[in-house]
This record gives C-alpha cells, structure tokens and sequence, in this order.
C-alpha cells in the first residue's frame, strides 16, 4: 500500500511544486498520476522512491516511512524514470545480473525470470550489446527488465510506454494487470488517457501542484471517457 498524507514539496522557499497532497493506495491498486506539464506528477513520484527529499507530510510504502526507514522501502520498490540512466559501458545482461545482486536474488530464480522477462520485451537478442548501442526503446525495456526481476510489491512508473512498441507495450499492461493480481500496488504517470482509462482502477489527477481528484476511476468518468472528464476539469480548477 502507499499513504500519501499532507505531502509538499518546494525547491525553494514558498514555491510549491506540490501543495497537501493526499491519496490512499491498496494493495492491487493500478493507479494513473494525470496532470499537464509541470504538474507536480514526476516530482511527486521522485518523493516516493526516496530520489528527492521532502520536509512536509509523510509517505507511507507498506507501513514504512520513506523518510525514517528508505532501505527497507526501497528493497519493495522498483522505479522505472521517464529517461532511464544506465550505466552504458555495460552490456545489456550484466545490468540486469547486477541489479540482480543488489537485491540478492537466488541464481536459478535469476535465470528463469531474465529469460521471462527479456522474452516478453524482445530483448533476448540484445543482451550481450552495450546498452551504449541501444536505442531509447531498448533502454527502456532493460530498465523494465531489471526493475521487475525483484517482483516489486511497489512499482512506480514514469511515463513507461513513451518509446515502447506496440508488442512491448501490450505486454508491460498485461504484467501490470499480473503484479497487481497478486498484491502489488502500482502508480504510473502518462498523458496518454486511453490507456489510463482501460489499465487503471485509481486515478489522481493534478493541476499546479495541487490535487483535483484521487479515487476511483469508474467514479470519475461514469458515462464519459477519461478525456472528456480530464477537458473539463482543465478548465475548472476546482476539485471534484
């Protein structure tokens, strides 16, 4: 589960990028961050995972602070950013082995979910290039690959299917919809609405730092699509 409770964060003094946010996650939750650019979405996610540190309110993965306890939060996370930065002189294999130690996953196991995993992706030709070589598409996917081989509780996201094929994209939703089957809760950022709409039973949408809706997505948009929903709520800055 994620708690989010009277969450802000400014880079300096009195200029919030995000102001008392508030949501509530269970496990199995598949929730979409919605919200233009400069939203406050990817900071927000930064916060999460421990990457930027945060003075007021609190967050809570699986009951820990983030704050008081970020090694035992992170050994239940896996974050994937919107432009992953690997370690390029590497080939593709030994990023994952080594993301695989970090989080001291048994050999055999190690084998059996590399193997799952670079076959869901496409990347079982690849592995033995430099990441160096490959495309932001192929980063992407390797990222994705060594980010799931721990089988996170938590999965934080950002923007994940920009740069995807269509193949691989269908194929992260349809892990997504898996991991969250059995347990695990999951928070992405995107601007594409359609997919938030049809992958997501939670949403949360921001403008300006500041929380327009968080709950339910049947709630929301009822008898409209997501997009109708999101127009309206552009320009309205009222919450609903």
């Amino acid at each position: 589960m994620i708690s989010i409770k009277n969450f802000s964060k400014a880079y300096t003094k009195n200029n919030y990028v995000v102001k008392n946010l508030n949501v509530e996650l269970a496990e199995g939750d598949i929730c979409a961050f919605v919200g233009h650019n400069g939203a406050g979405k990817t900071t927000t996610l930064k916060c999460i995972v421990g990457i930027l540190e945060f003075k007021e309110g609190e967050i809570l993965l699986n009951n820990k602070s983030i704050k008081k306890e970020p090694i035992a939060c992170k050994n239940e996370i896996a974050y994937i950013p919107d432009n992953p930065n690997l370690y390029e002189h590497l080939r593709g294999i030994d990023y994952i082995n080594f993301i695989a130690s970090v989080y001291k996953i048994p050999q055999n196991k190690k084998i059996a979910l590399a193997q799952k995993y670079s076959e869901m992706f496409e990347m079982t030709n690849f592995l033995n290039q430099e990441i160096g070589s490959y495309s932001h598409g192929m980063k992407q996917k390797i990222s994705l690959i060594a980010a799931l081989m721990h089988e996170p509780k938590i999965l934080i996201l950002d923007e994940p299917f920009v740069g995807l094929d269509p193949v691989s994209t269908h194929n992260l939703k349809q892990e997504m919809h898996n991991l969250a089957t059995n347990g695990a809760t999951i928070i992405f950022s995107t601007h594409i609405l359609d997919v938030a709409e049809k992958l997501c039973n939670k949403i949360v949408i921001l403008k300006e730092g500041k929380l327009i809706y968080s709950g339910e997505m049947n709630s929301l948009i009822q008898n409209k699509s997501l997009e109708e929903i999101y127009m309206e709520i552009d320009n309205n800055v009222e919450s609903i």
